[in-house]
Formats: structure tokens, C-alpha cells, sequence
């Protein structure tokens, strides 16, 4: 697997599906990280090490995995492996380049009695995936992080599906705000565990996300969702009070608890904390964030105003919905090559250099952009005669992965979507693309994109790839930068005091952005044509 210089060897397996006992947040005083290394030369056992380890321990090559930083590649037995966790950890190699590792020391205001320790959790609640971090209010660091799939996701993978469902009946809408309440309390039951807590011991909690999946939390106003006269307006979908929320996960009774409000319609506080990560009104004019999901949201600063909109382009960017997709995990393919004289035709890279599972969102772009250039995949989504009926096998051993047409159409659907709300915002704001400074890619789909492709099939603006940075988890960077700052609350002051939202539903010529859209060519924008 892959891994950056610096990372401890508990590091670099806590991003897999191997992760190893931990108790202390790798500081190596609880001794519970042993692993065998196979190798001819590592670093010298540390302190911690030989307080834990016996000498015969030691010359067997039994180490603890968080005082371990490889320089080259090891071939490691797991000695203590931790218990099978739907949680992954979120690494500091993995969580973008807008991330913030440390403030100074934050302690709330009004400090609950009795807090010996105290810290503060950030939530970013998605429609497909769930994400924290945990900082340390006493030193302002950021201490680790967890990231899982939603399991609403059983009542549906769209917001609007779940809304549905929500409303026509009394027990999924329970039921679905139960499954969030028991999930995030499952992840810092989870980061309690490995890193030596106590969940009392969280006393902020920050929480932002779209305004389907707040709603559904709080039980409250879902059904205004699905009236388009709301879509355009505020809505009041927070709790009217937070005990249940601070019973289910056990943290402080009296812990500081803020959930932020969306903006309005389904444009959502993950949008808002998003622009405050990037500093989007703070660059000049021509600054872009989308923020890439099952339910896309998309903010422009043209200088004077924040153009803000939400495109429904269903799964697709998070790897679901396609025959070939996965989520963004190990083994899961995130970047594809055309390679002369392979079997298939293509070389792949994976997550954590697992064997193929299948294609990522990032993937999935990576491999229509290389079909689209050697001619395979027409303009208009369409296979080359020479293509089998049943589409593109990607590979055909083991695990056999297919692209076929209907997995193409869905993707372009979701393309399209995406960039009829681009090309709209651009035209509320009067600019073209190549009146754009900064263009910020945000969700997980962004981590691994490559600029370069997704430029080429349309599904970022025609743009050179300096300018556009892949931010990563852009709604959980600015949920922390909340939590942990104060001059937030005036910075989020001013983003919402610029934001206008467009209804995509009620824009003329959405239908024309959008059909264009579907073309795996550039965009293109009014005065570029």
C-alpha cells in the first residue's frame, strides 16, 4: 500500500481495513499496537518500546506500530488486531489540502463542572457518508477523525427518495433520525475506544450538513423539502432542544451543542462551512467551490455576491449507482491509465494499493475521460461500434468489472447536472470560465480526481489545472474552523449576508445547460462558444 514519509506504520493501517489495537492515540503508552515487522533494517526501538516489549520481544522483531515510521516497504503480521469496525480513521495524509491541524487552545466558554479534560467534536452529516473530528480544546490540536457510510442510505441513496419516505409515514422518519443518532454515537464510541477517552469527556459538538439530512436529524419541516415554494427560502430544520442527541452519544450532559442552520432550500450549512474552509469571498472575484455528492452544492463569488445553488446528480461522484462503483476505499480503483499492451487496455491504481474491488468516483471520471480520448466513448456517450454490447471489461479476473452504456448514462446525467448549475451560476454573475481565479473541488470524490480529465469531459471548467485545488472534505475543514475559532461566527456573518440562491428549476435555460452538459467535452460558457 501507499503511504507518505513521516507516517507511523498505525497511521498508514488505520486508513485500510487492518487496523491494529490502539488505546492512546499513538503516543505509545499503552503498549496495545504490536505488530511483527519482517525487515532487514528498521529504527531503533524507542523508549516506549522497551518499557513494553521484552528484549527477546524485540530481537523477534515485535514492535509497536505507532513508534514505527517506515522509510520503504515492510512486510508486517498484525499481533493485536482491533476489532471489525464499520468506522474508518481519517488520517492527516488523508483529509486534504484544506485541513487545519491545530488553533490555539479553545476552551469553551461556560465550561462544564467537572470537566477535567475536554474536547470538541466537528460532524459533517452526508447523504452518503458520515465524518468527525475530534480536536483537544485544552491544546487546540487536532487529534483524529472517523468517516463511514450514512445508513439511511437503506431508505434510499437520494435525499429526495428519503424525504419521500420520510413523509409518508411516521416510522422511517423515526426510524432514519434513530440511525444517524446511533451512528455518529457509534463513531466516538469507536474513537474512544482506540484512542483512550472517555466520551464524557466531549464537551462541544459542531455539526453542519445539507438541509435534507438536518431535517431528517431534527424531525422537523422535511416536508417543506418537497415543495418547490420552499426551495429558494430558509428553513427551520434544527432540534428544538439537543438531550437526545447528547444521551445517544454519551457525551456531557450540558456539552455546547451547534447545529449549523442551511442556508435555504437544499442549499445546506456544509455549503456555508465549505466557503469558510476556502476563505471563498475573502480570494476576489472568480472564485468556485463545488462541493461534489449526492446532492452537489455549488457557491460563486463574483466579488460582490455569493451565487449559491444545489444540483441532484444522485451517487454517481460517491462510486454508487454504477454496476462498477465503490465508495472511496481500499481497493477501490482512483485513477486509470490507457496503457498499450495490457490485457484490458488500462492500468489502475487503488486505494491503499489493495487488489480492484471497483471504480470510485474519481475513477469512474478517469476511465470515461481515457475512453473519450482513445476513441472508445463518442461525445455523446456512445461505445465505438468495435465495443462489446455488454460494455467495456474492465477486468475479467476474480472480480470481474464492466462499464456498460447505462453506467455511462448515469454518470452523464450527474455530469450534466453539475454543470448546467455551474454554467447558470456563471451567468447570474455575468463571467465566463476563463474569468475564474480559483476553482475548489470539495467532498471525497475530490481527493483522488484527476484535474486534468475531469477538465477534458466537461465536468469542471475549462480551466487550467494550477488553479484548481482539490480540497477534500471542504464541510468538515470549515466545521472545525467553527468549533475552534470565534472569529468564525463573524465570518459566517458575512457569507451568509452575500449568499443569493438560484433555483435551478426555475432557470430558462437549465434545460439547455443541462443537455449540453451531457456532451464529454469541455465546458463552455456564453462569449467561449
Amino acid at each position: 500500500m501507499d503511504f507518505l514519509p513521516g507516517e507511523s506504520l498505525r497511521e498508514i493501517l488505520d486508513a485500510t481495513d487492518y487496523r491494529v489495537r490502539s488505546g492512546c492515540r499513538g503516543t505509545g503508552a499503552c503498549g496495545l499496537c504490536r505488530v511483527l515487522i519482517e525487515a532487514e533494517e528498521t529504527d531503533e526501538p524507542t523508549l516506549a518500546e522497551h518499557f513494553h516489549l521484552s528484549a527477546d520481544q524485540i530481537a523477534s522483531g515485535v514492535r509497536l506500530a505507532c513508534q514505527v515510521r517506515p522509510k520503504g516497504n515492510l512486510e508486517v503480521l498484525i499481533l493485536s488486531p482491533t476489532p471489525a469496525s464499520s468506522w474508518k480513521t481519517i488520517t492527516s495524509a488523508s483529509r486534504g489540502c484544506v485541513h487545519f491541524e491545530a488553533f490555539p487552545a479553545c476552551p469553551p466558554l461556560n465550561l462544564p463542572r467537572g470537566s477535567k479534560h475536554a474536547y470538541g467534536v466537528a460532524v459533517d452529516l452526508g447523504t452518503t457518508h458520515i465524518s468527525l473530528s475530534l480536536y483537544d480544546l485544552s491544546t487546540g490540536k487536532w487529534l483524529t477523525g472517523r468517516h463511514g457510510l450514512n445508513p439511511q442510505a437503506v431508505y434510499g441513496s437520494d435525499v429526495m427518495t428519503r424525504l419521500m419516505a420520510a413523509c409518508e409515514s411516521l416510522e422511517p422518519a423515526r426510524a432514519m433520525r434513530r440511525q444517524i443518532i446511533d451512528a455518529v454515537g457509534g463513531a466516538l464510541a469507536d474513537v474512544a475506544t482506540r484512542e483512550g477517552i472517555g466520551t464524557e469527556q466531549v464537551v462541544r459538538v459542531v455539526l453542519v450538513g445539507n438541509t435534507a439530512m438536518l431535517a431528517l436529524l431534527s424531525g422537523r419541516n422535511a416536508h417543506l423539502l418537497l415543495q418547490p415554494a420552499h426551495w429558494m427560502r430558509p428553513i427551520d430544520c434544527l432540534p428544538d432542544n439537543y438531550d437526545e442527541l447528547a444521551q445517544g452519544w454519551e457525551i456531557h450532559p450540558k456539552a455546547l451543542m451547534e447545529i449549523l442552520p442551511p442556508l435555504g432550500g437544499f442549499v445546506g450549512s456544509d455549503l456555508t462551512a465549505g466557503a469558510l474552509a476556502t476563505r471563498l469571498i475573502e480570494n476576489g472575484p472568480g472564485s468556485l467551490l463545488i462541493d461534489f455528492g449526492t446532492n452537489s452544492e455549488i457557491a460563486l463569488w463574483d466579488g460582490e455576491v455569493l451565487w449559491v445553488t444545489s444540483a441532484a446528480g444522485g451517487p454517481a461522484f460517491e462510486g454508487c449507482g454504477i454496476s462498477c462503483g465503490v465508495s472511496a476505499e481500499s481497493g477501490a480503483i482512483y485513477r486509470v491509465r490507457s496503457r498499450n499492451g495490457h490485457e484490458s487496455g488500462f492500468a489502475f491504481s487503488t486505494i491503499n494499493g489493495g487488489s480492484p474491488t471497483g471504480l470510485c468516483g474519481s475513477g469512474i471520471v478517469d476511465l470515461i475521460a481515457c475512453l473519450v480520448e482513445s476513441g472508445k466513448l463518442t461525445g455523446m456517450g456512445r461505445f465505438a461500434p468495435d465495443v462489446p454490447k455488454d460494455g467495456i471489461v474492465l477486468l475479467d479476473e476474480g472480480h470481474k468489472l464492466i462499464l456498460t452504456k447505462n453506467d455511462v448514462d448515469i454518470f452523464q446525467r450527474a455530469k450534466g447536472a453539475v454543470s448546467a448549475a455551474v454554467g447558470e451560476l456563471l451567468s447570474k454573475a455575468r463571467m465566463r470560465c476563463a474569468d475564474l481565479r480559483h476553482v475548489y473541488v470539495g467532498g471525497a470524490f475530490g481527493h483522488f480526481l484527476n484535474r486534468a480529465g475531469a477538465v477534458r469531459i466537461g465536468l469542471l471548467p475549462n480551466v487550467g489545472v494550477d488553479i484548481i485545488h482539490l480540497c477534500g472534505n471542504t464541510a468538515l475543514a470549515g466545521c472545525e474552523y467553527h468549533l475552534m475559532s470565534p472569529d468564525s461566527v463573524e465570518a459566517l456573518k458575512k457569507i451568509t449576508a452575500r449568499a443569493r440562491i438560484i433555483n435551478l428549476s426555475r432557470s430558462a435555460d437549465f434545460e439547455d445547460l443541462f443537455l449540453e452538459g451531457l456532451y464529454l467535452q469541455p465546458l463552455m460558457t456564453a462569449g467561449e462558444v
